[in-house]
């Protein structure tokens, strides 16, 4: 059984564990959770069992090699006998501990562990938020391991039990445990880890044993109440971002620094250390428990029930995706992988309300008609692929409805829709190829109609130039493949793909609204689309061309959509537009 077998039959546990403490958390007028962040922490869970996947290599892969080529002292039997396996435990737990301590001291090793500290609540859904990317280094701590001859099975094992164990420590609701406290990381030694009180800051990094901590004075009691989280907010529930967030930071002072030691110091020093130069120019405010506030965007009850259903859903696809990774390609596994963060992004963009639930449905049909499409199941990529193009469109009429917008703009806006969808059907028909081509000519003809509204035409000239000079690139690469017919067809698909896209980054160089640049930035993909769906199909087919085909085109759709907007026009606005215009 694959390790990501064990995480799906230990799944169902976790859960009733969590629902356990929340039935006594209420009970006792003490609830300590919240649906957004009990979400968030464990669609991070399933983003790092899914990342996983991928990297086998860089833990038991790696670890193997060392094990086979480099091991000091081979004996399996010893190390299979009990006495083996509570040593191999023991021996696990003490490099987990400078691993551990390393992702605290460490500022590249923190960008990957800042995710299980982020959230604010403390719980056992805390236990699950865990990182996508300490795979990428955390391996080498656990080399000694292997150079001892510990057998990977083993070491496979013991390592499940060392983090299996950790999920119970996360609760506010256990109180201290008196001489289970001096020896073993407990729900009171590890709420002290988690708390970003000044006396609690980077202690008690034992998984199991807290013996590690006292010998190497990294321990501490619990005393004051506990504050949870980062000393730098995430504020958000964006999967991606929460992996990503200290990364970039490290990278733009990693730019911005002058001294080349610094660029690389930026890196290695603790975290919170920067350049004096980058601290003068970008400051921060320093730290203040007292007035660290809580992230908690608003939910309606619509968009709770809303979040609680796509959870449930999106378990059921991990759990389904996990149990059977092993039999699957790499492809076809990072297909599912990508398809599957998509669903859980959108998720978390709409209980941050960032989207609405209709355009979060319609990422995450895009992201299963783009799955479907790549693994073969054709029945259900019919159902998705004009699903998503169908919520989209309800999106933008109940927008329309419900606002203050023009309606020859949002009617232009939904034909181009519309034709989009005409074309989504037809070109899943046999021998429909030259209609769905008119279908999207039509489309983005409806396209150039709305980026002209309150721009005119062309305001940007050169913007035409560049994207017609790519459009002629790409003609001329597919010249030779086509028939008399499609290069009179495609030659003028792509004059007109390339105006609407020069239109728009017009529309967005005059009105210089941030909607106006998602809606440019639509239009370039659109042509990216086309452009990758032309390659596939009349040159040569190309790795995971339906996700990417697919994926580019839901993303131009849906940036346009939500992001093509009629200027908001004020005096000052309106001479702007004027001057900038003008012939």
């Amino acid at each position: 059984m694959s390790p990501s077998q064990v995480i799906v039959l230990a799944t169902p546990v976790f859960l009733l564990a969590i629902a356990i403490e929340f039935a006594w958390g209420v009970a006792r007028g003490r609830n300590t959770y919240r649906l957004n962040d009990a979400i968030s922490s464990i669609g991070l869970g399933m983003l790092s069992q899914l990342t996983a996947v991928l990297m086998p290599l860089l833990k038991i892969g790696l670890y193997a090699a060392v094990f086979e080529h480099v091991a000091l002292w081979r004996n399996d039997a010893f190390w299979t006998a009990w006495y083996g396996w509570l040593l191999a435990l023991l021996f696990y737990d003490f490099c987990y501990y400078w691993l551990h301590r390393a992702g605290h001291e460490t500022a590249l090793l923190w960008a990957a562990h800042v995710v299980h500290h982020q959230s604010q609540d403390y719980n056992l859904s805390t236990a699950l938020r865990q990182t996508s990317s300490g795979h990428l280094f955390g391996w080498i701590f656990y080399l000694p391991m292997a150079m001892a001859g510990v057998p990977p099975l083993v070491f496979g094992i013991v390592g499940l039990v060392d983090l299996l164990y950790q999920f119970w420590v996360h609760t506010e609701h256990v109180p201290r445990l008196g001489w289970f406290d001096r020896w073993f990381c407990s729900p009171s030694n590890h709420r002290v880890h988690h708390a970003v009180n000044d006396e609690y800051l980077d202690r008690n990094y034992g998984g199991v044993l807290v013996v590690w901590d006292r010998l190497f004075g990294t321990f501490r009691e619990e005393g004051a109440r506990c504050v949870y989280g980062t000393r730098s907010p995430l504020d958000s529930w964006d999967p991606l971002w929460s992996n990503a967030e200290v990364y970039w930071g490290l990278l733009k002072d990693s730019w911005h620094t002058r001294r080349w030691t610094d660029k690389v110091r930026v890196w290695l020093k603790p975290p919170g250390w920067r350049p004096a130069d980058v601290t003068a120019r970008f400051p921060k405010p320093a730290f203040d428990v007292a007035n660290l506030q809580r992230f908690h965007p608003p939910m309606t009850p619509a968009m709770a029930r809303f979040g609680g259903v796509e959870f449930v859903a999106m378990l059921g696809g991990v759990s389904l995706f996990l149990w059977h990774a092993d039999s699957l390609g790499t492809v076809q596994a990072f297909t599912w992988i990508a398809v599957l963060t998509a669903v859980l992004w959108a998720l978390g963009a709409a209980t941050q309300g960032r989207l609405g639930m209709l355009q979060a449905l319609a990422v995450q049909a895009g992201a299963l008609a783009a799955g479907t499409a790549a693994a073969g199941l054709f029945g259900w990529h019919q159902v998705f692929k004009p699903l998503a193009l169908v919520l989209v469109i309800a999106f933008v009429v109940l927008r329309w409805r419900r606002g203050q917008r023009p309606v020859g703009f949002d009617g232009w806006l939904v034909a181009g829709l519309a034709f989009s969808l005409t074309g989504d059907v037809l070109l899943m028909l046999p021998g429909r190829f030259i209609q769905g081509l008119v279908a999207f000519l039509l489309a983005h003809l409806c396209f150039i109609v709305l980026f002209r509204q309150d721009v005119g035409w062309m305001p940007r000239p050169r913007a035409l130039l560049a994207t017609l000079g790519i459009g002629a690139a790409m003609y001329a690469v597919l010249f030779s493949s086509l028939g008399p017919v499609l290069r009179v067809a495609v030659a003028l698909y792509v004059g007109v793909i390339a105006t609407m896209a020069a239109q728009a980054i017009g529309r967005a160089a005059v009105l210089r609204e941030p909607g106006a640049v998602a809606a440019a930035a639509g239009a370039l993909l659109f042509m990216l689309s086309d452009t990758l769906l032309a390659l596939n199909r009349f040159t040569a087919p190309l790795p995971l061309a339906p996700l990417l085909v697919l994926s580019t085109y839901y993303a131009a759709q849906l940036l346009i959509a939500s992001n093509a907007h009629p200027a908001r026009h004020t005096p000052d606005r309106q001479a702007d537009l004027a001057l900038a215009t003008a012939p």
